[in-house]
């Protein structure tokens, strides 16, 4: 093999395992665990960043597993895909798959007792949804599970505690039970029910983003009077507002076209749209918990995550 030709089959080597892995939609997966750390009312520290690595190994497992069992069928609808194509080995992906939950796991005993706790059963979850459940009627309600999970991973990590986190996670997991729900008729479309309830669902999750939640941890200000707590409120009130109209612009529109026209690309544009919208809602749940800085970090990988599913699929 001559060395020009040895240096365009590692490029194109490359290429497969970043479209297999799915690597635009790795920017989805910080703002999990940074929601759930917000929600503690703790900031990020080195536990929460523990839990932000285990929650990506363990979705690039997640990734690399869902090929491996879809191998047979992604031959006949998806024949481009790394696996049927040959550029990447079944046995590679598999390989792959185990050593990252492995990885995953091991940093999250590394972050403490409670965050193992909390990412061996998302382990679980995302190795039952691709080898069992995905081709079920469980198989939204999973991901939805795995979803909820990763953010109870960045609570659990922080504090080692999960209940606060649980209206969050709860909000989370709706939003991906409804894109899952549309991704699964990705290749064939023809239904405009998915779409039409997931328009539902991001319309129902805005309003509830767009509310001020409960007092909680609120200092009370004086009756009169104004302060810098609550020049504080108003201010996170707006950025709450604002993250959340994004995360409805992003995946209404998508969603309201593969309703009208529910054909695959409307519906392959609805789904990846959907993904990208777990963004802003990541960041609006994270504001919401009173955390500004932490919403603005999250909202800042969304620029990212776009701009580098322009070259590789986010689905």
């Amino acid at each position: 093999m001559s060395p020009d030709t040895g240096g365009a089959v590692r490029p194109s080597r490359a290429r497969a395992w970043v479209e297999l892995l799915r690597l635009p939609a790795l920017f989805t997966v910080p703002g999990d665990a940074l929601a759930g750390a917000a929600v503690t009312g703790m900031r990020p520290g080195p536990r929460t960043l523990l839990a932000i690595g285990s929650s990506l190994c363990l979705y690039e497992a997640g990734m690399a597993l869902n090929d491996w069992a879809d191998r047979v069928e992604d031959a006949a609808e998806r024949p481009h895909r790394p696996l049927p194509s040959g550029r990447v080995r079944p046995a590679a992906a598999l390989t792959a798959a185990c050593a990252l939950t492995a990885g995953g796991l091991t940093l999250a005993a590394r972050a403490g007792r409670p965050a193992l706790t909390v990412a061996v059963p998302l382990a679980a979850t995302v190795w039952a949804y691709d080898l069992a459940l995905k081709h079920t009627a469980a198989g939204p309600v999973a991901m939805a599970a795995a979803r909820g999970l990763d953010l109870l991973l960045g609570a659990a990590a922080t504090t080692g505690r999960t209940r606060e986190a649980l209206p969050s996670a709860a909000l989370l997991g709706t939003h991906t039970l409804a894109v899952t729900t549309v991704s699964r008729q990705e290749t064939r479309g023809g239904n405009p029910v998915p779409p039409l309830a997931a328009l539902a669902t991001t319309a129902t999750l805005t309003h509830l983003l767009s509310r001020r939640p409960p007092a909680g941890r609120r200092a009370a200000a004086v009756p009169g009077l104004p302060t810098a707590s609550s020049t504080t409120s108003t201010t996170s009130d707006t950025l709450r507002t604002a993250l959340a109209v994004v995360y409805a612009a992003t995946a209404a529109r998508p969603y309201f076209h593969a309703a009208l026209n529910p054909s695959p690309p409307l519906t392959q544009r609805a789904v990846g749209s959907g993904i990208r919208a777990t963004i802003p809602l990541q960041a609006a749940l994270a504001t919401r918990s009173g955390s500004r800085l932490t919403g603005l970090l999250i909202a800042g990988l969304a620029p990212l995550g776009r701009k580098f599913a322009r070259t590789v699929s986010i689905t």
